[in-house]
């Protein structure tokens, strides 16, 4: 099992499971299309550690991107992505009474 650690917690990923599905599986929020890395929705940004590809992937990965729909994680990781709670920030409104 692979370590990852992202901005709010740390996970194993599963034998055979994708760095995309382990971000699911944990409540990540990683916006995602494709699957293939084709469009580069899923796009992160790669903090420490390294990935491999079994092809190349056809959108565009900067130098410390990565694409967790179709990476192969080679050893412990840390990327930068939240939670789903913790990437909704609260809306602070104040409460304002209209006299008509």
């Amino acid at each position: 099992m692979t370590l990852v650690t992202t901005t709010d917690l740390s996970f194993n990923l599963l034998p055979g499971e994708s760095l995309l599905d382990g971000l699911e599986r944990t409540g990540h929020e990683v916006e995602y299309q494709c699957r293939s890395g084709y469009c580069g929705m899923c796009r992160l940004t790669l903090l420490d550690g390294s990935v491999t590809y079994d092809e190349p992937p056809l959108a565009f990965v900067g130098q410390s991107e990565i694409l967790p729909c179709c990476c192969t994680v080679t050893g412990p990781v840390r990327i930068e992505c939240r939670t789903a709670a913790q990437a909704e920030l609260p809306l602070e409104t104040e409460q304002q009474v209209f006299d008509f």
